[in-house]
């Protein structure tokens, strides 16, 4: 893999992509590159399409950036799109280890890393005492009950839910 750092106006945004940016997530990487430059190079094709990476070209263009840091994918026009939605869905499903999470962003040195105030606060709020109560004291407790097919479901429910900040058990009938 050889990287290149290339005129920006050479390069178009992939009129095919099917992730957007929205003003939040530009700014996002706006601020990442501002902070840290370029730490990954874009994907592009053999005919400067970005295939991977059209935020941070919206991004680098808006900062006024006239060079950017390239890969050149010799994979074919297909297996590129592949590639492109492959690259986005992956990163959404990853997950964070909340309390893990919590703690580094408890961090006051860590400085602005892309969360607002509400979802630090989440984090934080979510590190498990030694009683096992999410956040110390439940305040409130309405139990759902959520039917699932099989157990995959069942722990894919379970983990998106404590994600979020929601305390769990779970039974079975």
């Amino acid at each position: 893999m050889t990287i290149e750092s290339v005129p920006i106006d050479s390069l178009s945004p992939d009129p095919a992509n099917a992730r957007t940016h929205g003003p939040r997530n530009l700014e996002a990487i706006m601020a990442s590159l501002r902070r840290f430059g370029q730490q990954k190079p874009i994907v592009v094709d053999s005919h400067g399409v970005v295939r991977a990476g059209n935020g941070t070209l919206a991004a680098a263009k808006a900062l006024g950036w006239t060079e950017i840091k390239i890969v050149r994918s010799d994979l074919a026009s297909l297996e590129l799109t592949a590639f492109a939605i492959v690259d986005n869905r992956t990163g959404e499903l990853a997950e964070w280890d909340s309390p893990v999470l919590g703690e580094l962003l408890a961090n006051g040195e860590l400085g602005d890393v892309g969360f607002t105030e509400e979802e630090m606060r989440k984090f934080s709020d979510s590190a498990v005492d030694d009683l096992g109560e999410v956040g110390g004291e439940i305040q409130q407790s309405i139990e759902v009950v959520a039917e699932c097919r099989d157990e995959a479901q069942q722990k894919e429910l379970y983990e998106r839910l404590m994600f979020e900040g929601y305390s769990c058990r779970l039974f079975t009938l």
